[in-house]
């Protein structure tokens, strides 16, 4: 078992899979605390690397996972708009531990080496979505989904035109797509739902969309919307999808103790205030169901 702990969590890696880890800091971005732990298989990973310490603080390295395109419902939601902040496929490595990152990644090249990871595009999602039912605030509702059906509700906030369309419900079997915007600056991001059979977007802004989940500037709002957005496309068909291939990731066998560590670590978001009552409730239930 090879380790190394960095400045916002820890990776371990065994031979076959790579563990990440997140930090219980209060400045680790969101996304990643909603994440929890995301176990990797070796098939999963296109390479790995190590860069020392010169375009971050404070003289720390960044070690870096490289990813099969289609091989993580995150990374296929997400398409590459995520902040190096918020990417659990990066760790920031202290200056002082850059000879362990080395060490680190020449193990998971050896072990890709060995293998021989085929670099095609994945045909099914290799690492498991996060679990469900899952819930993230916007600026103008809430969106949730249960494994079956997919919920906008509207809040005091939306505009007419989406309170006048009424809240949204579609089952899984009815989105065509999903896209994923973070608010960036004084830009407005979105999770955007297209559904089958519709025309086409109601309307570019997200604030008019009612197939639109508006956000706005929160680490908050965009990590939990982050994982949301996970949650619903890896439960849909693969876009690289055969008929030798199945649609989506084959459910994992439970970790019982990484499911303990997440109840764990839910609990301390709670007491530190990232998580709200409700939010620790529906990710504990979330957790239970697993066990």
């Amino acid at each position: 078992m090879t380790e190394l702990i960095g400045k916002n969590g820890t990776w371990t890696f065994d031979g076959a899979v790579l563990r990440v880890v997140p930090g219980h800091e209060k400045d680790v971005a969101r996304l990643r605390s909603a994440l929890g732990e995301i176990a990797v298989p070796l098939e999963a990973l296109a390479g790995i690397a190590f860069e020392a310490g010169k375009k971050t603080k404070n003289g720390a390295g960044r070690i870096r996972l490289r990813l099969r395109a289609g091989a993580d419902p995150l990374l296929q939601a997400c398409g590459g708009r995520l902040a190096d902040e918020a990417d659990p496929y990066q760790l920031e490595v202290p200056a002082e531990r850059g000879g362990v990152a080395e060490y680190f990644a020449d193990e998971v090249r050896d072990a890709l080496s060995v293998a021989q990871i085929p670099a095609e595009p994945a045909d099914r999602y290799l690492i498991t979505p996060p679990p469900v039912p899952i819930s993230a605030n916007g600026q103008d509702g809430t969106g949730s989904f249960d494994g079956e059906t997919v919920r906008l509700e509207w809040g005091w906030l939306a505009d007419g035109k989406k309170r006048t369309a009424g809240n949204r419900a579609w089952p899984l079997a009815a989105l065509e797509a999903v896209e994923w915007r973070p608010a960036v600056g004084m830009d407005w991001g979105w999770i955007r739902f297209r559904v089958r059979g519709d025309a086409g977007i109601v309307s570019a802004n997200p604030r008019l969309d009612p197939n639109c989940l508006a956000l706005w500037g929160t680490k908050k709002e965009s990590g939990n919307s982050a994982v949301l957005a996970a949650a619903i496309v890896g439960r849909m068909a693969h876009p690289n999808a055969t008929p030798e291939a199945p649609a989506t990731v084959a459910a994992a066998a439970p970790d019982h103790d990484a499911l303990l560590r997440r109840l764990r670590e839910l609990g301390e978001l709670r007491r530190d205030g990232v998580l709200t009552d409700e939010e620790f409730a529906m990710a504990k239930q979330a957790v239970l169901r697993q066990m």
